[in-house]
């Protein structure tokens, strides 16, 4: 039986929700969805189905009933719109490591924008909500189910990635993880350049990630789909222009002491201690600083010299610097010139360049790829050519030599992105349990 005297005020409700469900429907652009319609005509007008089924259809319910029902329901809709918005507004990250420092620092507690770019769909569905790819207290035990997995789409969004944007995208490499191989910092590819892919499967536990269950990396994106990327000397060139610089941006330099400088040095320029080596023999440090406190340091009576820190040796490094080749002698502070492969374009590859593009051909965009001497087969038909499929990106961290970024894995897909970082709530010294391990001056800022 409908409530007459209160019909029209249900009917205003269903108009509104359904406005709103049929807007949200069409952004998704899965228009069966809109049979949900039936549930909201049914839940505002019809009552046939108790969605409300923890509740009793009996008025006569008790106060203390009543404040339990309603405890329950506004946890339920608080669990709904925290999901919803987790899933294609924002999502609250903590930044794990040091390859952003001063720009944003360990320990910080951030919000990504999903609206930006765009929210991107998930490809395995199938997950315990509010997890990753593990479960809470679990090292190694998965959060997903991944028999049902969706191709990649993503959303309308407000706007592309522009350069100097700060992007939060799943590590390209991240979809292959050694879990019991001891130390940190190695990647399954980068032990398999070491020793070998068989040796690392024969002894290590592995196990395999799709693209939205690899661990989340934050970096400043330098180029965009189509730029000429080359570092030089340290210094990024984006077509042809040095980079505009963040005055957060740091280096890692040498310092020459009399001796040893008191640690009260460091800490007053917020410079973790983690970060700074130090040679007692030589009295040589080597730590991360930015422009600013460069100065400080070089006025310093006791510092007899300074030199910036340089990778020259590319063969030194060809097994830990993209694309990983003898062809390419470049260095993390001597790159390139690359150009950032652009949707649709088209290069030419052969045995020489397809380093840079061999991971794009056959892991990114799914192709079979394979070479016999000179000649490239891709889908099992002779090529010289390759046309992009998706738009790529060339990300560095902030803090230049204690950064791993696009110098060491290359570059990172569209269907990686997943928004912007643009503001921190919270900032915690991890390291520091004092009762000043609340960083408040870092706190309730926007990210630049």
């Amino acid at each position: 039986m409908f409530d007459q005297k209160n019909l029209k005020k249900r009917l205003v409700k269903l108009f509104l929700s359904s406005v709103v469900f049929t807007g949200f429907v069409a952004w998704l652009e899965n228009y069966w969805l809109l049979s949900g319609l039936l549930i909201l005509v049914d839940f505002h007008v019809t009552n046939i189905v108790n969605w409300t089924f923890w509740r009793k259809r009996d008025k006569n319910v008790s106060r203390k009933k009543k404040l339990l029902n309603d405890v329950i329901d506004a946890f339920i809709i608080a669990a709904i719109v925290a999901f919803i918005s987790k899933l294609f507004f924002i999502e609250a990250i903590t930044v794990p490591t040091s390859s952003m420092e001063k720009t944003i620092n360990v320990g910080d507690y951030i919000f990504v924008s999903k609206l930006n770019y765009g929210p991107r769909l998930p490809n395995t569905p199938l997950s315990l909500p509010f997890t990753h790819n593990t479960i809470p207290f679990t090292k190694t035990r998965k959060s997903y189910l991944s028999f049902l997995h969706l191709p990649y789409k993503r959303l309308l969004g407000l706007r592309k990635v522009k350069n100097n944007d700060i992007v939060v995208f799943n590590f390209p490499e991240g979809d292959t993880v050694v879990f019991d191989y001891p130390g940190t910092g190695e990647t399954y590819y980068s032990l398999a350049r070491k020793f070998g892919s068989d040796y690392i499967t024969e002894n290590y536990k592995i196990r395999v990630h799709p693209v939205d269950r690899k661990e989340y990396y934050i970096k400043r994106c330098i180029g965009i789909p189509g730029d000429t990327i080359e570092v030089v000397h340290g210094f990024a060139y984006v077509n042809g222009k040095r980079e505009k610089q963040s005055a957060k941006l740091q280096y890692n330099y040498f310092f020459i002491a009399d001796k040893s400088l008191d640690s009260t040095l460091f800490t007053n320029m917020d410079i973790s201690l983690y970060d700074i080596s130090y040679n007692e023999y030589n009295s040589i440090y080597e730590l991360p600083v930015t422009r600013d406190k460069l100065s400080v340091i070089r006025d310093n009576p006791k510092v007899r010299g300074i030199r910036k820190h340089e990778s020259l040796d590319p063969f030194a490094v060809n097994t830990q610097v993209f694309p990983f080749s003898n062809n390419f002698t470049w260095t993390e502070d001597n790159f390139g010139p690359v150009i950032v492969p652009k949707k649709n374009d088209t290069v030419k590859i052969t045995a020489d360049n397809l380093p840079l593009y061999s991971r794009i051909i056959s892991v990114y965009e799914g192709n079979k790829l394979k070479v016999t001497g000179d000649s490239i087969f891709v889908n099992d038909s002779l090529t010289g050519t390759y046309t992009f499929k998706m738009d790529y990106y060339f990300m560095l961290g902030d803090n230049r030599h204690n950064s791993n970024d696009s110098r060491f894995w290359g570059f990172v897909p569209e269907d990686h992105i997943i928004g912007k970082a643009f503001f921190v709530w919270l900032s915690v010294e991890r390291n520091n349990h004092s009762k000043k391990r609340i960083r408040w001056e870092n706190m309730f800022k926007f990210i630049r």
